[in-house]
């Protein structure tokens, strides 16, 4: 019989579009899909919510980037009682990879609304969602309150002796809606109201909105910047008033700052083993011009200097740009990555020197991330109760019950801020439904390599791992070695109970990270006192930390209790 390879079968599946779990390696030494369907991460309004702001804005975010040319009214639509269609525009942030759809009037007060974003819509490899993604909300009986103006900006109203190459900044209290935050309602003017050329950009969160005008300002001259009331907040109020402040450049031009810099990179250089399907990102020192930050100035090359194409992107912090190469690397091969002198800062000062870095992927295909929708922002949910005895701290994410209502402990437990409690609220109730899915998702996985039952002093590198049975960390440690790739996933399927003993730990290595570490465990998990512990527990019950123990990363129990005593958790 002739035996095809598993990067012929991914092929032949991805022709047939059977590409929601990807194909795995037939001699389970890695068990790895190479194909993974594009996942919705969070919506708003959220799943089963009720009293949306009748001219909310519906938007969808993805767990990865998306092809914006499948982002319109035909992939992302809303209907609202009878199926009847809702008029709308469609638009995509890049920035944090989401759809939002604005809908052309206010909607209908205390009315239910269906949002379906259909398998037309697919990633920047071509993959298309496994199924239409479908949610519903009902909206307010009235209208909402405008949203609050900035809290502040930059340069200070009245200031004067501005540099003229400065770069205006508002940042509000409140995420607002980037698609309503453009040249039309973000403006500065110069004397007679003369309109200055420039271009915006925003934070990941989209609370800080930045105006980078072209040029350098006239010196010694007062500007007027000018928020209109078309800005919007996520749910479509827009500010009660214009917002206006004003500031004067000082006379003489500024003394020139220093380059900007790259101060890391990832994969990391000389990394081995990295994923093929990897995004190449390089960090800045500081925020850079958007306008300077494309194809010339940021490229990889293969072997021969082989250009790869791809999209780049600059982050809403203005910081991190991204190579997301348009298919995946070949395997066991050097690339190498360069960011240019062409790369400036909104001064117009480019980098001092070329940035170079190489890196080499791996032998097989790696394991993609767990796509945990909004459990990400817990770092704990629970279904029956949460338990504490002792001054735990939970720090970085929010606490979630549902749809059990019994949360005792607190104090003197506390969350830090921003963290708060979600109990039985729309927010729990779908982390709630997020954790199941993402157990489901764990458990489903095809192949992977044997994981033993006793971890003690094991080293594992990248992929994912299984056991039939129970699992125990008896003594010393267990290292996870990333082998110099910051993106590489662990995932430890485990069919019964998960223990660690006392002052046992989790040791990470290589560059890997806590958020790319999954634990998925068939029954409850008990990590011991004192111990130290890495990674998202996905368990079917119980989680259990003991005395001291400290988890970077997330407890989320499906069905059952979270409990607590004297703990140290935080988000990954």
């Amino acid at each position: 019989m002739r035996r095809y390879s598993a990067h012929t079968i991914c092929f032949l599946s991805f022709l047939l579009l059977v590409v929601a779990t990807g194909c795995s390696d037939p001699d389970k030494s890695g068990g790895n899909p190479t194909l993974t369907a594009p996942t919705v991460m969070s919506v708003a309004p959220p799943s089963g919510a009720g009293g949306a702001c009748p001219n909310t804005i519906v938007t969808a975010a993805f767990a990865e980037a998306m092809n914006p040319s499948t982002i319109d009214s035909s992939t992302f639509t809303l209907t609202g009682p009878g199926s009847t269609p809702v008029s709308g525009q469609v638009t995509y942030d890049a920035t944090g990879n989401s759809a939002i759809f604005t809908p052309a009037g206010s909607l209908i007060p205390s009315t239910t609304y269906t949002a379906t974003i259909t398998t037309g819509a697919s990633n920047l490899r071509g993959i298309p969602l496994a199924s239409d993604f479908v949610w519903t909300f009902t909206t307010a009986a009235t209208l909402c309150l405008p949203p609050s103006p900035p809290r502040s900006v930059s340069p200070p109203s009245g200031s004067t002796g501005i540099c003229p190459n400065a770069v205006v900044v508002a940042t509000f209290p409140q995420a607002m809606s980037p698609a309503t935050i453009n040249a039309g309602t973000f403006k500065l003017t110069g004397p007679g109201v003369t309109p200055v050329a420039g271009t915006i950009t925003h934070d990941v969160p989209n609370k800080i909105f930045a105006f980078t005008p072209t040029a350098s300002l006239a010196l010694n001259t007062a500007y007027t910047a000018t928020i209109t009331t078309g800005a919007q907040d996520a749910s479509g109020n827009g500010l009660a008033s214009d917002f206006v402040w004003t500031f004067t450049t000082s006379p003489t031009t500024c003394a020139a700052p220093p380059p900007p810099a790259v101060i890391s990179e990832s994969p990391l250089a000389a990394a081995l083993g990295v994923c093929p399907d990897a995004v190449v990102t390089a960090t800045f020192n500081e925020a850079m011009n958007a306008a300077t930050i494309d194809a010339t100035t940021v490229t990889l090359a293969g072997p021969g200097v082989t250009p790869v194409v791809g999209v780049v992107a600059l982050d809403g912090t203005g910081r991190i740009a991204s190579f997301t190469p348009a298919a995946n690397l070949a395997l066991s091969t050097t690339y190498t990555a360069t960011v240019t002198t062409g790369a400036q800062d909104p001064s117009g000062n480019g980098l001092a020197s070329d940035f170079v870095w190489s890196f080499s992927t791996a032998t097989l295909a790696c394991q993609p991330p767990v796509p945990l929708g909004t459990a990400a922002n817990f770092d704990a949910v629970a279904g029956s109760t949460v338990t504490n005895t002792g001054p735990t701290t939970i720090a970085g994410g929010d606490l979630g019950l549902s749809p059990g209502t019994a949360v005792t402990g607190f104090p003197p437990g506390t969350l830090i801020a921003p963290a708060v409690f979600h109990v039985t609220d729309p927010a729990a109730a779908q982390g709630e439904l997020d954790v199941i899915i993402a157990y489901n998702y764990v458990e489903s996985l095809p192949g992977g390599a044997a994981l033993p039952g006793e971890l003690s002093g094991l080293t594992f590198t990248p992929g994912l791992y299984k056991n039939s049975s129970t699992v125990m960390l008896s003594s010393g440690n267990v290292t996870l070695d990333a082998q110099g790739n910051a993106n590489a996933v662990f995932i430890f399927q485990i069919a019964s109970t998960l223990t660690t003993l006392g002052s046992t730990q989790v040791v990470l290595a290589g560059g890997a990270q806590a958020k790319n570490v999954f634990w998925q465990v068939g029954s409850s998990a008990t990590l011991g006192t004192n111990s130290i512990f890495k990674g998202t527990i996905l368990a079917l019950q119980a989680i259990t930390l003991d005395t001291g123990a400290t988890l970077q990363g997330r407890a989320l129990a499906r069905n059952a209790a979270v409990t607590f005593d004297d703990n140290t958790v935080t988000a990954p």
